[in-house]
């Protein structure tokens, strides 16, 4: 009971794991980025940095991205990636949340924030896009029935893992919960918070999901395989830290997949690495991006500006 108790500490925390981080609170280049002519203070929606002030500021006329981080992630992670999108014209703000929270609470609120988000914008074009535990929410909150339905959206997950986590099915098994004493649901607990059995391949929220509502236009699913991938190696080139986090299996799901939106995209790419960090440029995803239109192609003649802006970035 013991050696079980211990592997489920181990799996969950490994299929949590994120690179080494430093907080990103410098403000967007915008010079880009059409003027912005709205201001408002949304819950849990602000501009992709770690800065203190959330105070959401965009242009209401055009049209807007919102990302959703993974596990232990934040706002500031996704500042190279935001900028990205400014360097394109394009405005991206991030979604945050607390990842202790169950996920269904975590997609309400998503659904919240975009229903006020549109209340005060007049264009109603929204691209959401969630990565990993991100895109379990994000895929979550676009079946929720309260979405305005006004809005125009286009959902992208990335390295989603739609059918549960593996490394989580030890939760699942409820004689365990009573054979432990109570002792394997805490430590799951423990480790993942709230969310601790919706992760899991036999919950509700893995199992049936509902159909997407009529505001999704589109359903972009970008599937990672992350086998051999690395995240970080050492001096002599040997890997000390795997970028391998999700299995194909636990990214396909029978019924997302049937899904009329959806499209399936499969790529070669670590877990951290399709989304980019410090070091690797997330490449593979911006290619992905511009070719399914929801980045706008690169002009030839701002390329080697883009080179020098993806250096800086990462």
């Amino acid at each position: 009971m013991k050696l079980s108790i211990l592997l489920v500490c181990i799996t969950l925390l490994f299929s949590c794991t994120s690179s080494r981080y430093i907080a990103q609170p410098q403000p967007l280049q915008t010079e880009n980025l059409p003027v912005p002519d709205t201001e408002v203070e949304i819950e849990n929606i602000g501009s992709c940095t770690d800065s203190e002030d959330r105070t959401l500021k965009f242009n209401a006329n055009y049209p807007l991205t919102v990302l959703v981080h993974g596990c232990n992630g934040s706002a500031g992670r996704f500042r190279s990636l935001a900028q990205l999108y400014a360097f394109h014209g394009q405005q991206a703000v991030c979604y945050s949340y607390d990842d202790r929270d169950r996920l269904t609470k975590s997609a309400d609120k998503l659904v919240t924030a975009l229903n006020k988000l549109v209340s005060v914008s007049s264009n109603e074009n929204i691209t959401v896009i969630g990565h990993s535990m991100g895109g379990l929410i994000a895929r979550k909150a676009m079946e929720n029935k309260r979405l305005n339905s006004e809005l125009n959206i286009n959902l992208i997950t990335v390295s989603a893992p739609l059918a549960g986590i593996a490394a989580a099915s030890t939760c699942a098994l409820r004689p365990l919960h009573w054979l432990s004493l109570g002792i394997v649901p805490a430590v799951c607990w423990g480790i993942t918070g709230d969310n601790w059995y919706e992760i899991t391949s036999q919950s509700d929220f893995i199992k049936y999901p509902a159909p997407l509502s009529s505001s999704v236009l589109r359903y972009l699913k970008i599937v990672t395989n992350e086998q051999n991938t690395c995240r970080r190696i050492d001096s002599e080139g040997n890997c000390v830290e795997s970028d391998y986090v999700f299995e194909l299996d636990e990214q396909y799901q029978p019924v997302i997949d049937g899904y009329r939106q959806v499209t399936n995209i499969q790529v070669d790419a670590g877990h951290v690495e399709i989304v980019g960090y410090k070091d690797v440029e997330p490449r593979k995803l911006l290619t992905i991006l511009q070719q399914e239109n929801m980045i706008s192609g690169t002009p030839v003649e701002r390329q080697a500006e883009l080179e020098l802006l993806l250096s800086q970035l990462y």
